[in-house]
């Protein structure tokens, strides 16, 4: 069983992605994106940056490991209309089937970080990004004191150990790291740009509302429970995951939830 698959497939990440809309938007907006533009979205989700991207003009394709997201993706594009948006499977570390060159934006927003083989990502992604294209990642930070980055290592600490050999996803947010991946592919250091930004989850409901949806849905935290519960420590891991969503909420209101996000963006000139 590729596990990549289980872990996004288990839960339904689209639960997540309802409140990460308007910060797609946004960061679609800044990507300049022009009619006819040929965008690889991997690690698309449901769509929350190939939907934005299609709306532009641009001819989209999203891919993701989980079944369940691409036809939740497909359904969000039929019903806009969006006839130059598709979605297939596909592991972004294992590009076969796309061709050399075919793309003149690829863009993994908070996606292919997770996947495993991070060398094979790089090349990957270099590869099907044609000559004097651009890669865009957004990739959380180890250790960064902001929500995804905290949810994360505070879901490891209650799960069960990685199988030998798993290489932490969030080594994506070290520059050296990222750098040293994409030199692996023939990328320059004088190509590659990475700059801290900020992503903001909204919730029409309380912080504990939205963290219910993390514990329910989020694949990550999801395990963190599970592991957690037969550990007899649940009560303990809610209690810390609610403070975290509850001192980093800046809503104004307290009904509503509004939590930013620091994460790496990292550009790519190939």
């Amino acid at each position: 069983m590729n596990q990549n698959k289980a872990l996004w497939e288990m839960g339904d990440f689209t639960r997540i992605a309802r409140a990460m809309r308007t910060s797609g938007e946004a960061l679609v907006r800044d990507l300049g994106i022009t009619p006819g533009l040929k965008v690889l979205d991997l690690g698309c989700g449901d769509g929350t940056t190939a939907l934005p991207a299609a709306r532009a003009g641009a001819e989209v394709l999203g891919v993701d490991i989980a079944a369940n997201l691409v036809k939740a993706g497909t359904q969000r594009a039929d019903a806009e209309g969006l006839t130059r948006c598709r979605f297939q499977e596909g592991d972004a570390s294992d590009l076969a089937g796309l061709a050399d060159g075919a793309f003149d934006l690829v863009v993994s927003i908070f996606g292919a970080m997770f996947a495993p083989r991070p060398d094979e990502v790089a090349r990957e992604m270099v590869r099907v990004t044609r000559p004097g294209g651009r890669i865009v990642m957004g990739n959380w930070i180890p250790n960064d004191p902001t929500l995804v980055a905290q949810i994360l290592k505070i879901s490891a600490a209650y799960s069960r150990p990685p199988p030998e050999g798993f290489v932490s996803p969030m080594t994506w947010g070290l520059p050296d790291t990222v750098g040293a991946r994409f030199a692996g592919a023939g990328i320059g250091a004088n190509q590659i740009a990475c700059a801290a930004s900020t992503y903001v989850f909204e919730h029409a409901g309380p912080p504990s509302a939205l963290l219910d949806d993390f514990q329910t849905y989020y694949g990550p935290t999801m395990n963190a429970f599970a592991a957690a519960t037969a550990d007899g420590r649940a009560t303990e891991l809610r209690r810390e995951l609610d403070d975290l969503f509850r001192t980093q909420n800046v809503s104004e209101d307290p009904k509503t939830t509004r939590i930013p996000a620091t994460y790496l963006k990292v550009t790519v000139q190939v």
